[in-house]
């Protein structure tokens, strides 16, 4: 039980430094961390689309940051590094940030969806589905999916390689969701084309509920 109850405290307690970073670095396209265990301390590797604004001037605020973490977090001897995300495109955290933050300055929601839908299939994902909520123009709640080519929605493929990502808009009339989901590769759609040969249609779905 002691073994479960530590496991448990150390998930949550990454949870939070997730949200932190989240929080502190949604401008600089915050996409994730990696937290690795190491003998001389913990290692947090944080990417962003632009890393040159989590780390300052010439690396000026690690210091900073590394100092804010180890009392927020009671880590032992945390070391911070920043790294760039290859293609912000194919990154769904860092798409929902871009959407979210694209509506706050008051663009029109399936114009920029539609764009995002092409641009993410244009940078190579084999699928991306985009989720929009709340209230989109209007008195009364909406929600509205937008998609084009291949995802999956359950069993192995969903869980462990679509990635996904989450933001929100904070507009007049209130709180809009975005999310996002990327297939980036699938060796089932790959093994099945070369195979048999066969052509995979993308479909473009625009659906309101």
């Amino acid at each position: 039980m002691a073994v479960e109850k530590h496991f448990v405290k150390e998930g949550i307690r990454e949870a939070e430094i997730e949200e932190f970073f989240m929080e502190k670095f949604d401008k600089a396209g915050y996409s994730h961390i990696e937290i690795q265990r190491t003998p001389l301390g913990t290692r947090i590797i944080v990417y962003a689309d632009r890393p040159g604004l989590v780390t300052g001037k010439s690396g000026s605020r690690i210091k900073e940051l590394t100092d804010e973490v180890q009392k927020r977090f009671n880590l032992e001897n945390p070391m911070l590094d920043v790294k760039e995300i290859n293609n912000p495109l194919l990154d769904a955290q860092v798409v929902a940030g871009k959407i979210s933050k694209a509506l706050e300055r008051g663009a029109f929601y399936k114009k920029v969806a539609n764009w995002y839908l092409s641009e993410i299939i244009k940078a190579g994902a084999v699928g991306v589905e985009i989720r929009i909520g709340g209230k989109l123009g209007g008195e009364r709640g909406r929600f509205q999916k937008f998609r084009e080519g291949y995802i999956k929605h359950a069993g192995y493929y969903a869980d462990n390689v679509v990635d996904k990502g989450k933001a929100v808009a904070v507009l007049k009339l209130g709180m809009v969701g975005v999310q996002v989901k990327i297939l980036k590769q699938s060796p089932e759609i790959t093994t099945r084309l070369k195979g048999e040969g066969e052509k995979v249609e993308d479909k473009r779905v625009e659906k309101t509920e």
